[in-house]
């Protein structure tokens, strides 16, 4: 089920960076492109966290 999401998030940052150079380049709305291309960073960030593996637990003695 995380390996699902995690791919959910990584095509929604995909589309809003493309999504927000779309609009900065083709409709001159920067401000729009650029709130669309830091969303899809931060979910890209996100992704990036939840992949790094942790360490095994510690058992208690």
């Amino acid at each position: 089920m995380a390996g699902t999401i995690l791919s959910i998030l990584m095509l929604a940052g995909i589309l809003l960076t493309g999504g927000g150079i779309y609009a900065i380049a083709k409709r001159g709305d920067r401000k729009r492109g650029v709130l669309m291309i830091v969303a899809g960073l931060v979910m890209f960030g996100n992704v990036a966290i939840s992949a790094i593996p942790m360490p095994p637990p510690q058992q208690a003695r």
